[in-house]
């Protein structure tokens, strides 16, 4: 999501999020576990866990829920094994897609992320297919009509590599992943409160639709984000 569209994007997205609160949940809570089991239970020293406990608080998720998993994931409690699995494909007009997902069985993610791709006109592709055209960072996104020259300042100050200014009034903040929550602190202790704050892929270069073509994007990508598995998606698309 970068340029002009960034703004129109987040808000159908969050659109699609405010409708199924309880996906939102389930997806959460598959991060909570992930992250500590790979990094231990204590969101002190696991900044992944961290960051996961930071969204789950910010969707309203309870905290003996939030405890419950976490104990999970290091063995206090039973729970379901997750792996995480990165697909790769094309959508409309050679627009490269990203979809992250984590799943207890492969054989059935695999064959649902097939399904949509070919469905909704996309083509998956082999693993590094498109990974390369993305590369991975700490991004901040603030509505338009934030003071921009304050962001700047202190996101820079604080260690962000770059504040881009997009073409409907939103400013993006990037960032080096290890310097995510440092520039975080800062922002927060500034005032300055993003609609999101995540570490994520974003694309090199993108591909502007219009149209139909957009319409057929769009659709291709409501339908993997519905999927059960999958966590997030990422795309170089302009809709």
């Amino acid at each position: 999501m970068a340029g002009h569209s960034k703004w129109a994007n987040i808000q159908h997205r969050k659109g699609r999020q405010d409708e199924k609160r309880g996906r939102i949940w389930t997806r959460l809570i598959r991060e909570i576990i992930v992250a500590a089991r790979a990094g231990g239970g204590d969101p002190a020293t696991n900044p992944r866990l961290r960051l996961a406990v930071d969204k789950a608080k910010a969707a309203n998720m309870p905290a003996d829920t939030i405890k419950r998993n976490i104990d999970k994931a290091t063995g206090n409690l039973e729970g379901v094994s997750y792996e995480e699995i990165r697909y790769e494909g094309y959508g409309i007009g050679g627009a490269a897609i990203i979809v992250d997902t984590m799943t207890d069985n492969r054989q059935r993610t695999v064959a649902e992320v097939r399904h949509a791709f070919s469905k909704w006109g996309g083509n998956m592709g082999t693993e590094g297919s498109v990974a390369f055209q993305f590369r991975r960072v700490g991004q901040f996104v603030f509505a338009p009509g934030t003071d921009e020259d304050k962001v700047m300042e202190v996101a820079l100050e604080a260690g962000a590599i770059d504040v881009i200014s997009g073409d409907d009034g939103s400013i993006e903040v990037l960032t080096e992943p290890a310097d995510f929550e440092a520039v975080q602190a800062a922002l927060e202790a500034a005032g300055l409160k993003a609609e999101v704050a995540e570490v994520s892929m974003r694309a090199d270069n993108t591909i502007e639709l219009e149209g139909e073509d957009a319409e057929r994007m769009q659709k291709l990508l409501d339908v993997l984000e519905d999927l059960d598995d999958v966590q997030a998606i990422y795309h170089n698309a302009e809709l």
